[in-house]
């Protein structure tokens, strides 16, 4: 895909110690949430990023943000003309880069403070870091911004307990938006709402994409949300890529037996498609302790046994489509 970059992901890890049974001892293992894993966003479009639950998708948004700590790697911004290492940010200079970098959380009910107005719920990523120091500059912004997210003017002297889901995750989606983000991760962001809701979201967060040219990182399991407002997909599955291209052609082409099967999981509403998912064998793997091999290999349903012993390289199959499979060219044909 050609387009402007502006996050770069080089060989991201984020490992976790596993400690043992007494107290203070050292990590004994590590779990690999994610793992040597290389992405580019581009600017102005959506990337969807999905798989099943403990493959590492909301670690990797959360790495990026540095909202936790990463074990190696580079994540580079392309903001005002230049590259930014945001891993070797610190202290007050991490604090006013946030301005570039937001978050949209899942849970519409937990991630708003039941003892803060809507104003100042919405307020806090410029007050907080000192973004805008003028009350009335930040209350214009305040109420730009909640017009933009179709929330009325009146609701800003309101509590959270008074809003159903959808009107809360409105509110979410204004505090992230307020600061004029470069760049924002959708962390499963309708995955908590009815489905007549998800719509909605989905179409303002378009829209506000158009009005604001704001890049998002779409983090989800349902590739039916994905289909909808993804440009390109990222498949991740125990922390690795399997799959990234353009959505339609992942969607009609997909190169890896992972992508197949959660595509295949998708229902249908037409009477003549028969559905038919393919069957994965067993649990996804432990993170501690991956397969040897390709992470894949364990479930399967085309394992050979170059697959147990070589790890498939991250490459080209078409034009801007990538994926880590040995024989990606013979299953996709």
């Amino acid at each position: 895909m050609s387009g402007e970059p502006l996050v770069e992901i080089r060989d991201l890890k984020v490992y976790f110690g596993v400690r043992g049974r007494r107290m203070l001892q050292k990590a004994v293992g590590y779990v690999r949430a994610v793992d040597e894993v290389t992405l580019t966003v581009h600017r102005g479009e959506t990337l969807g990023l999905v798989g099943e639950s403990g493959s590492g998708k909301t670690t990797l948004g959360r790495a990026v943000l540095r909202a936790l700590p990463v074990t190696a790697g580079e994540v580079r911004f392309h903001v005002d003309g230049e590259a930014v290492d945001v891993l070797a940010l610190r202290g007050d200079r991490l604090r006013r880069f946030r301005r570039h970098m937001q978050l949209i959380f899942q849970d519409p009910y937990a991630s708003l403070d039941p003892r803060m107005t809507v104003r100042d719920i919405i307020a806090e990523p410029l007050e907080a870091p000192r973004h805008l120091r003028n009350k009335r500059e930040i209350d214009e912004r305040v109420r730009e911004i909640a017009a933009r997210c179709r929330l009325n003017v009146e609701f800003l002297r309101r509590f959270p307990h008074a809003f159903s889901g959808g009107q809360r995750q409105r509110i979410g989606i204004a505090r992230a938006l307020v600061a004029n983000p470069e760049f924002v991760v959708c962390d499963e962001a309708v995955s908590a709402l009815d489905v007549s809701i998800q719509a909605d979201i989905l179409n303002l967060l378009m829209d506000l994409q158009q009005e604001l040219g704001t890049t998002y990182l779409f983090i989800t399991h349902d590739l039916s949300v994905v289909a909808q407002i993804s440009d390109r997909v990222a498949v991740l599955y125990l922390g690795r890529l399997m799959e990234l291209g353009p959505t339609a052609e992942i969607f009609a082409r997909p190169k890896h037996p992972y992508t197949r099967a959660l595509l295949s999981a998708i229902p249908r509403v037409e009477p003549e498609h028969r559905f038919d998912p393919v069957k994965l064998r067993g649990e996804i793997p432990d993170p501690a302790h991956p397969p040897q091999g390709c992470r894949f290999s364990t479930r399967c349903p085309f394992v050979r046994d170059r697959c147990r012993e070589e790890d498939p390289a991250f490459r080209e199959i078409a034009r801007d489509h990538f994926a880590a499979c040995h024989f990606a060219e013979e299953l996709a044909g």
